[in-house]
């Protein structure tokens, strides 16, 4: 088996909408042209440890195929990140748009568009 697969395997997803609920409802937003990224400190009863991420691409962004093309490249970009705070549920939401930059630009553009949105959501200290 690919190592990047299994590494990928063990990294936390958000799966249950009870989860991306309560991220909504409870974090902290940030927006710019093609993504929202909302994070969620969990308490420390939580696993804490766990960094967790969650994406959404609505169907206006294309078919399947795209969809799925853009959920790839979010989450290589994400977990490519640097500096990912322990014990975070983080869900990146995609927005009209983001298809022609994973298009023209790929993984690098959307990790540009999603770097800056994590920098203004997670300070040095790690705390949101």
């Amino acid at each position: 088996m690919d190592d990047d697969r299994s590494e990928a395997r063990g990294r936390g997803r958000l799966s249950r909408s009870g989860d991306f609920d309560r991220v909504y409802r409870e974090g902290s937003s940030r927006a710019n042209r093609f993504l929202v990224l909302y994070a969620f400190p969990r308490s420390a009863d939580d696993d804490a440890g766990e960094v967790r991420l969650g994406v959404s691409v609505g169907r206006r962004i294309g078919g399947a195929v795209e969809r799925n093309k853009v959920k790839r490249a979010i989450r290589d970009a994400f977990w490519s990140a640097q500096k990912l705070p322990d014990g975070h549920d983080f869900v990146v939401v995609a927005r009209r748009g983001v298809e022609g930059l994973v298009e023209r630009d790929g993984s690098a553009g959307v990790a540009a568009s999603l770097g800056e949105l994590l920098g203004e959501a997670v300070p040095e200290d790690g705390k949101t």
